[in-house]
């Protein structure tokens, strides 16, 4: 349940979101309270944006080589676009398209960053799914890039995609101004490299004791650092590019950085329920195997109702980051309490 801030009578922002998004809102002092029936255009607008991004992606990763480039050799071009048009929510694009709609930023800027962070996204999978890594056959419901294609290919995707994502953030399209695109460039980077996601992928595979077998299990802490940079830095990114796109306030980045940090950590939590909880059918992907691999997760720490504890408290955070935005944030608010939710 959201409570959105009036700003007007029963005419404010609250009670017009309310209506727009076809649901009933109840009235009560200064707030509107907009119930679970928000949930189905919610996931209009989540959808929607799916749908771009892969109209978008779909777009830039034709055949036709780009200015500078040699040929796209159809067989890496067919596995590229297997790996990053194979399904998804993107949740990532739709954080990126939110949080610029605080600002008014042009949708189509912001879905230029959402694609490019999906690239990354996505070549993470690819290389996250190698034998090398978590040996995943099946992603999405369909088997995984090596399966489909072979290692060699699988690699190169991932490579392919890396790089191609900052081709696009580089690109006029996505800003006017290069300080901006530059400022993009930089913040993504830096949350899926060596400090970031690349990084928690190391501590990550340290935790299962692949180069210390003798490795003392992580603390709540450690675990917490580790997810913060494996899954919360890409998402953290989606949050504060709104804000870069539009050039927002200090006080106004702060606050989507805040935001993104709790639905990364929430995002996670939900990720390893679903790992003990879920379903292959439902998931996509193959379930229960962080216990098995001995993985350092939050519900192996927290236990299954500290780890849903948890998320209610993260929920909080998130909504709590966006007070400061009024109503314009009740879709992100709406997305925190999706994310920690999610059963797939």
């Amino acid at each position: 349940m959201l409570s959105l801030a009036k700003e007007d009578g029963g005419s404010g922002p609250g009670a017009r979101i309310a209506a727009e998004w076809g649901c009933d809102a109840r009235t009560a002092g200064d707030t509107v309270t907009l119930t679970a029936e928000l949930a189905p255009s919610f996931a209009d607008r989540l959808g929607a944006a799916a749908a771009e991004t892969d109209r978008l992606l779909d777009r830039l990763l034709a055949p036709a080589a780009c200015e500078h480039e040699i040929l796209r050799p159809q067989r890496l071009l067919d596995a590229v676009r297997y790996a990053s048009l194979n399904g998804g929510k993107r949740i990532r694009p739709f954080l990126v398209v939110e949080a610029a709609a605080l600002f008014d930023a042009p949708r189509d800027r912001a879905l230029m960053v959402g694609a490019a962070l999906e690239c990354v996204h996505c070549y993470s999978l690819v290389h996250d799914d190698l034998p090398a890594m978590d040996d995943d056959d099946l992603r999405r419901g369909q088997p995984t890039v090596h399966k489909a294609f072979d290692e060699a290919t699988a690699i190169l995707v991932g490579d392919s995609l890396l790089t191609f994502a900052f081709d696009v953030l580089s690109r006029p399209e996505t800003h006017p101004e290069a300080a901006v695109r530059v400022e993009l460039v930089s913040a993504l980077a830096r949350a899926a490299g060596l400090g970031g996601m690349a990084g928690g992928q190391m501590l990550d595979l340290a935790a299962e004791g692949r180069f210390d077998p003798h490795r003392e299990s992580l603390d709540l802490a450690a675990i917490t650092t580790l997810q913060q940079m494996k899954t919360g830095a890409l998402l953290r990114f989606a949050c504060i590019s709104g804000a870069l796109l539009a050039k927002a306030r200090p006080e106004q980045y702060a606050a989507l950085a805040r935001y993104g940090e709790a639905v990364g950590r929430a995002f996670q939590i939900a990720d390893d329920l679903l790992d003990v909880e879920g379903d292959v059918a439902t998931v996509g992907k193959s379930t229960g195997k962080d216990a098995a691999a001995g993985k350092a997760t939050f519900v192996g720490v927290l236990g299954v109702n500290g780890a849903r504890t948890a998320l209610e408290t993260l929920v909080e955070e998130a909504e709590a980051a966006l007070a400061g935005f009024g109503a314009r944030a009740a879709v992100l608010a709406a997305a925190a309490r999706f994310i920690a939710e999610r059963r797939a």
